[in-house]
């Protein structure tokens, strides 16, 4: 084989090698830019992977969304059908017609709630469309009314250089009222065309709490407050709407408050993260009658109380409906809660306080009750003197509130210094006490419940921050006892969660000393166009009435109508 022969001289060796070593370099050069480009490559193949991946992620969460959206539109087709069943079907003989009354407003409301959410669900997946309901001819206004007209125009009426022509215009006409007093809303919305180019112009619409309804928001407040804070069941209502020369069928009533349910949800929702996360809580519940469509009786459902403390800078509250009085209830709602939970002693919450995050606090008021069962029915001397002993606590707070207002931990400092040896010496008599006594007696167990609470009933001493008692809670129950003694029961579960949602906006806004008719007007108005960085300012202890005209005096002057705003010439004087 021939082979090359090396030079022999140096200078020929030097230039030999040189050439080699530029060779080598230019090969080692080209590997490196082939190699670049094979990472470049297999990094260009990675981002094309990574990208698919990312997009059968989102098809597979798309697909995934859309499963869940469809399968809640079935199951809402099926309760539609199932509460219009019970709605239109064979009532039951074990039910007085008051009650049968009562029942078909209920699953009115519901089957309206039930239509909007499958609308608003079937607008978001781009499903089929549910058929139209055959809704009922709307009847007239009364010519008798008051009419208050509005002018709406657009903000110009140039267009191409020139004045438009008013060519007509479109006149809605709302049903509003003043308490006692009803009248309509005629709004005249002006149409302006530019015979240049032919564009029309017009004010925009305003928006309506119930689309396309007759009802404004002052209307639906005013149902809304008659039934949850005045107590009037809906057929009552009606009869006295007729009074006032205005027919509104229960079932129409319903139809709104099912709608209003839907939309107050997402500022209910913001209400219970805002007490949720307040960090101290009193809770509570009680009994609702929930009627069973199925046999025509009732079933117990309980609203769960969630209340601020009463020293919390935002006062405010928030109900739950549940079907039971089972902890899964109070587990699921307070499953973010971190803070001092107060308590009478259910052991519904026992799952809950288990949580180191969460601390026990006990109530005075329920311990002091029990004693005073046993003295009422066997006036003992030993549950006698117990009640005084619990009394001095309650003159001891007394006394702090009457100094004037001092932080939690000045009143926590007040209350170890006089209440903690009073405590001291009340466990030791009440050990005594309970080892003297009958075991299985009525004063022994009222002792018991005492003892086996202490921990938490002396909470009080450390917190500052903490009443003696879960009395606030109970107040903000109090209304829907009274409440349920008119409208006797809620017509079904979605009956009671829709009562929850206006009762938790009801009695937040009393807490925060807000007319719940004025608060309750403009959240209907608002809720329509409201976003979710609106809804903080319409939560009770933010809200702020919205500038509007004085509709009273513009129609009842000097106390009397003024004809010349009416638009109707048989306006009564």
């Amino acid at each position: 084989m021939f082979e090359r022969a090396l030079p022999t001289s140096t200078e020929a060796l030097q230039a030999l090698a040189s050439s080699l070593i530029a060779e080598l370099a230019r090969k080692d050069e080209l590997l490196a830019m082939r190699e670049q480009r094979i990472g470049q490559h297999e990094q260009q193949i990675a981002q094309h992977v990574q990208s698919i991946e990312e997009r059968d992620r989102a098809l597979a969460a798309s697909l995934q969304e859309l499963s869940e959206a469809n399968a809640l539109a079935e199951k809402l087709k099926f309760e539609l059908a199932r509460y219009r069943r019970w709605r239109f079907g064979k009532k039951s003989e074990a039910l007085s017609a008051d009650q049968i009354a009562l029942w078909e407003a209920e699953l009115d409301a519901d089957i309206e709630a039930i239509e909007q959410r499958l609308e608003n669900l079937q607008d978001k997946i781009g499903g089929e469309k549910p058929a139209p309901k055959r809704t009922p001819k709307r009847q007239a206004l009364p010519a008798t009314l008051p009419r208050l007209e509005e002018i709406l125009e657009p903000e110009t009426t140039t267009c191409c250089g020139a004045t438009m022509t008013r060519i007509g215009e479109d006149v809605a006409e709302t049903l509003e009222m003043i308490p006692s007093r009803f009248w309509v809303r005629r709004r005249i919305r002006g149409k302006w065309a530019c015979r240049c180019c032919e564009r029309i112009a017009m004010a925009p619409v305003e928006s309506a709490p119930i689309d396309k309804g007759v009802a404004g928001a002052s209307v639906l407040a005013n149902v809304v407050v008659s039934k949850f804070v005045d107590h009037l069941p809906l057929h009552r209502q009606e009869a006295i709407y007729t009074r006032m020369g205005v027919a509104i069928p229960r079932s129409t009533m319903a139809g709104w408050l099912g709608r209003i349910g839907v939309s107050v949800q997402p500022l209910v929702e913001l209400l219970a993260e805002h007490v949720i996360g307040s960090g101290g809580l009193q809770a509570d519940e009680t009994p609702v009658p929930v009627l069973d469509p199925g046999s025509g009786k009732t079933a117990t459902g309980y609203l769960w109380a969630y209340r601020t403390l009463p020293s919390a800078p935002v006062q405010a509250v928030v109900f739950d409906f549940a079907a039971s009085r089972s902890q899964v209830h109070p587990n699921r709602m307070l499953a973010r809660f971190a803070g001092t939970l107060q308590v009478d002693g259910y052991a519904g919450y026992n799952e809950i306080l288990r949580k180191p995050t969460v601390t026990e606090a006990g109530c005075w008021a329920h311990a002091r009750r029990k004693l005073v069962d046993v003295f009422e029915a066997t006036k003992s001397p030993v549950a006698q003197e117990a009640i005084r002993r619990i009394a001095a606590l309650y003159k001891i707070e007394h006394e702090i509130d009457e100094a004037g207002e001092v932080s939690p931990l000045e009143r926590s400092r007040l209350r170890e210094s006089r209440a903690g040896p009073l405590l001291e010496e009340l466990h030791r008599w009440l050990v005594a006490i309970h080892a003297k006594s009958a075991p299985r007696g009525s004063l022994a167990k009222a002792i018991q419940y005492t003892l086996n609470r202490w921990a938490a009933l002396t909470q009080f001493v450390k917190d500052g921050r903490l009443p003696l008692d879960t009395n606030a809670v109970e107040n903000a129950i109090r209304p829907i006892a009274l409440g349920r003694r008119n409208w006797l029961f809620a017509g079904s579960e979605a009956g009671g969660v829709r009562a929850a949602q206006i009762y938790s906006l009801l009695g937040s806004a009393r807490l925060a000393g807000v007319p719940p008719l004025d608060y309750i007007t403009d959240v209907l108005q608002r809720m329509p166009t409201a976003r979710r960085r609106d809804l903080e300012a319409l939560l009770p202890w933010n809200w702020k009435p919205s500038t509007t005209r004085d509709i009273a005096a513009e129609l009842c002057p000097g106390g009397r109508p003024n004809s010349s705003t009416f638009g109707h010439p048989n306006s009564p004087t």
